[in-house]
């Protein structure tokens, strides 16, 4: 949160994105713990929106968290990365880490989007760009009982001005550190989104399973 030291709301981050580490010499293998850390970091983002509205997104993404981290608990070696959590937990005939896998990058890529719409256009308010990117990210794969919940969180969004001076009473350093931090998860999720569509990333889903379900 803002504060009246110059301190600023990523200077409060647990782990910050650009604190996750990938390994380019292991296929851009990305930590697990840190990249654990930095979307719970993330999800603090919606304390500064300031609504109610999105405490069940809030929810939703710390519970797909939880799914990653108890499969890392269960099998720390084969877990050191998310590419590899993912694909001894497929190897074992299970996937609900790799299903919060799916569906943790989906919402990051929400809240990406959502903010390089609104950096890309200075005169628009937050709720549309929320919107825009709600479109291109987690709507294809949310059910008409999903699409009203981040429908009111969306409507919820606080105003532009009020948002970015939450985010660090230093309007110089707050624009910097956004641009910073929202680069390199854009980078992480860039990467995951690919490691999602190989073949040894994917596994079989009944129709009207977790896909329409989940948020």
């Amino acid at each position: 949160m803002a504060t009246t030291t110059g301190r600023s709301w990523f200077d409060g981050l647990k782990r910050s994105w650009t604190d996750v580490p990938i390994d380019a010499s292991h296929d851009s293998a990305i930590a697990t713990t840190e990249f654990l850390e930095a979307a719970e970091s993330l999800c603090t983002l919606f304390d500064v929106l300031g609504s109610v509205a999105f405490t069940p997104v809030k929810a939703d993404m710390l519970g797909n968290v939880k799914k990653i981290r108890d499969r890392q608990l269960a099998s720390p070696v084969e877990s050191e990365n998310i590419q590899g959590l993912v694909i001894s937990e497929l190897k074992s005939k299970k996937h609900t880490a790799a299903e919060g896998v799916l569906w943790l990058v989906r919402a990051l890529d929400f809240s990406a989007q959502a903010l390089r719409h609104n950096i890309s256009h200075p005169s628009e308010e937050l709720s549309t760009s929320y919107r825009h990117a709600y479109t291109g990210t987690l709507k294809p794969h949310h059910s008409f009982l999903v699409k009203p919940i981040f429908s009111a969180a969306m409507s919820a969004t606080p105003y532009r001005k009020d948002f970015y001076a939450k985010l660090g009473d230093d309007p110089g350093k707050g624009d910097k550190g956004l641009e910073t931090w929202l680069g390199a998860l854009e980078k992480r999720i860039s990467i995951l989104k690919q490691f999602m569509e190989r073949k040894d990333a994917k596994w079989s889903a009944p129709r009207g399973g977790i896909y329409d379900a989940q948020l």
